[in-house]
């Protein structure tokens, strides 16, 4: 009986704790001084909400945006931009905790990338507060439109992890963060993607990030395989050759393109930087690029200097590889895909791994066999009448 009462009660703590803002719809939240909206929205990113009205006739809206900060020492913002559809130009609210504990919201003016000092904005601000509860923050204003009749604008709303000195740190750079915009309708209730800009630069992350994965981080690898282990097998030779350059060469091309399309994304993403997956990205592509142009200089198997060759060759192709997989991980992170396609890529690069290991023991026993076959091979020659044998006359 003690239990049942204890499993009662902690049910009704925790359904106390829970705060209506943490609904999975925001047609099921409320808010306390009697405060009521004509309209809300599920906003597609940043699992956040946007409840608002607008009085057309004075040019004044009334907005509750309503967002998990990203840790929760951090900020939620949201934003008019009345140039542009991005991050630059917006005019926005941010809703924190001051340097003594208590919610409070300032304006911002963004002009660039980088950090924000607190501004002036392009509306007035008639009046703004902030809550902060159950892990979620409330930023509540009602701000006058300086155009009037205007009923239609583009929005921008985010969320950050931390303040320094009071000023809000830069937000994460995930495809949740950098889609969290669109174009919101005032008067007909309606929120929508703005012009499918964030949708098509997914799509070309996506289409770097898979033809990268493809050559430097699954073809290079299996053409070193077939370099390393199957060229042991006499009857593979030069099927093993050829089979080896196919997968080379092929992954530098699909390679080339990957890198392209991070080139293209880059200069359409102004101010936005990914440093260690941008320096390897091109450190890959110069190394690759003289691993290919180096084939053209492949001395013949008897040249004195095909040994060197063989060492360059072999230490640049391995760099390619562990520089390849490091940066498919890299650029995991930054995509933050489902967890789904980071396991099914661990378990194609285990299984790769294990396949190397087995041929690696195929490898060496046949090599020692046929060192061994070499060093009991009878002696091809004739015995003299000392019982010692003799080789033949050439």
């Amino acid at each position: 009986m003690a239990s049942s009462v204890t499993i009662v009660s902690l049910f009704l703590v925790t359904f106390s704790l829970l705060s209506p803002s943490q609904s999975a719809s925001c047609q099921s939240q409320t808010f306390t001084r009697n405060r009521i909206y004509t309209f809300c929205n599920d906003l597609p990113s940043l699992n956040s909400y946007l409840h608002w009205a607008y009085d057309l006739a004075n040019s004044t809206l009334s907005i509750a945006f309503i967002a998990a900060p990203a840790k929760p020492n951090g900020w939620i913002s949201w934003a008019i931009n009345p140039t542009a559809t991005g991050m630059v130009g917006s005019q926005a609210l941010m809703a924190f905790k001051d340097s003594k504990g208590a919610m409070t919201v300032k304006t911002y003016n963004i002009s660039s990338y980088g950090p924000v000092t607190e501004s002036k904005v392009w509306y007035e601000v008639k009046e703004s507060s902030a809550e902060f509860s159950g892990g979620m923050m409330r930023l509540f204003a009602t701000i006058v439109l300086p155009e009037k009749g205007k009923s239609t604008v583009n929005h921008v709303w985010q969320v950050g992890p931390s303040l320094t000195a009071g000023m809000p740190d830069k937000h994460e750079l995930q495809p949740a963060n950098l889609n969290s915009k669109g174009g919101l309708d005032l008067l007909k209730g309606q929120s929508a993607a703005s012009n499918g800009g964030g949708d098509s630069r997914t799509k070309k992350k996506n289409i770097h990030g898979i033809l990268n994965a493809v050559s430097w981080g699954i073809m290079f690898p299996i053409g070193i395989i077939i370099a390393r282990y199957v060229r042991a097998f006499p009857s593979a030779d030069p099927t093993w050759f050829y089979l080896h350059i196919f997968c080379q060469v092929s992954s530098y091309a699909i390679g080339v393109a990957g890198w392209g399309t991070g080139l293209m994304l880059g200069s359409q993403s102004k101010g936005i930087r990914y440093t260690g997956h941008r320096n390897i990205g091109i450190a890959l592509f110069s190394i690759a690029t003289l691993q290919i142009f180096a084939l053209f200089l492949r001395p013949k198997k008897d040249h004195k200097y095909r040994f060197y060759w063989n060492i360059y060759h072999h230490g640049i192709g391995y760099t390619i590889l562990v520089l390849g997989i490091l940066n498919v991980f890299k650029g995991l992170d930054i995509l933050n895909p489902e967890p789904k396609w980071r396991d099914a890529y661990i378990i194609l690069i285990a299984v790769l791994g294990g396949i190397a290991l087995v041929l690696e023991a195929i490898t060496w026993i046949i090599v020692l066999r046929q060192k061994s076959g070499m060093s009991t091979k009878p002696y091809d020659g004739i015995k003299t009448g000392h019982g010692r044998q003799e080789p033949l006359a050439p």
